[in-house]
């Protein structure tokens, strides 16, 4: 793909009668690393370079769009393949242990989860982590969308990612899943007990062709596995969790539930606060007497 994205730079850069030394200027950078570029070596472009050759070559996005793909040369073979099989499945069955699927993150959660670790070099590596992330979401909204059916441990909806006021509104995104008649979230409580995928993540991926791919996760590893009579076995094991699960309407119940005790524990006033919020509200409604007409009683005070 890094040859092919190079390889339709130098076209359009051809056609439009520019030197690399020419283009790198246009797009701020050294002649030589248009010539990495159209040459797929050295680094990979950045998604913010993609979009300054795009604009300065007048590609109509074309180099934009291929640019995830370039990008995603970058991961190890088994993660490359799992993206690639994601991109054509009919069904996708996800059980998340730890965070929500990034098919379902908001794009500050999803910036709070990608940034942990030591894997990035820069901030910019990050916005073009979040931005291939949010690219993979859009095909939820096309006709060949898949039928997305998750399975959340009660620890994903309890651990705060990204803070009090992320965390709600991810929750909230949860939520609006009920509008979505392609998309079933169920939520497995911790009054389950123990289950076969305890500390890991487990995907079952349905090809067009009716034949299934099982994909599991750790912290620090992934395994792609493509043997039929393995992914019978993963592929029990997900139905075992949906079935354990709590079902989809008693799901969304608790995930209000949990977003609105969020809320509450953020917004909690001091004592002093309370104070000072009587005494407005105080002053408040004896101003709207007052405009009304209405007498006040003398001595009395509402109770703090």
């Amino acid at each position: 793909m890094a040859a092919l994205f190079g390889a339709r730079v130098r076209r359009l850069r051809t056609a439009a009668g520019l030197t690399q030394a020419e283009l790198g200027r246009l797009v701020h950078v050294v002649g030589t690393r248009i010539t990495q570029i159209e040459r797929a070596s050295g680094a990979k472009p950045t998604l913010e370079l993609a979009r300054a050759l795009d604009a300065a070559l007048g590609a109509d996005d074309l180099l934009v769009e291929l640019w995830p793909y370039v990008y995603r040369e970058a991961f190890p073979d088994w993660s490359r393949k799992f993206m690639e099989y994601s991109e054509r499945a009919t069904a996708v069955r996800e059980y998340a242990a730890h965070v929500v699927p990034g098919l379902l993150q908001t794009e500050d959660y999803a910036r709070a989860v990608l940034g942990v670790g030591r894997t990035l070099g820069s901030k910019e590596q990050l916005e073009e982590r979040v931005a291939l992330r949010m690219g993979r979401q859009e095909r939820l909204g096309t006709p060949d969308r898949p039928e997305l059916w998750v399975v959340l441990d009660e620890a994903v909806l309890r651990r705060p990612v990204g803070g009090q006021a992320v965390m709600r509104e991810q929750l909230a995104r949860l939520l609006r899943t009920t509008a979505e008649p392609h998309i079933t979230v169920q939520v497995l409580p911790f009054d389950q007990g123990e289950h076969e995928v305890m500390g890991g993540s487990l995907t079952v991926l349905t090809m067009p062709d009716g034949s299934e791919i099982a994909y599991t996760e750790g912290a620090h590893y992934g395994q792609l596995i493509e043997d039929p009579d393995e992914v019978r076995r993963f592929a029990l094991t997900y139905d075992r969790l949906r079935a354990a699960a709590l079902p989809p309407l008693m799901s969304l119940g608790m995930i209000r539930s949990v977003m609105e005790g969020n809320h509450r524990g953020a917004k909690v006033p001091s004592r002093s606060e309370r104070r000072r919020l009587a005494q407005e509200q105080l002053q408040q409604s004896g101003r709207r007497q007052l405009r009304r007409g209405g007498r006040r009683v003398p001595g009395r005070r509402p109770r703090p």
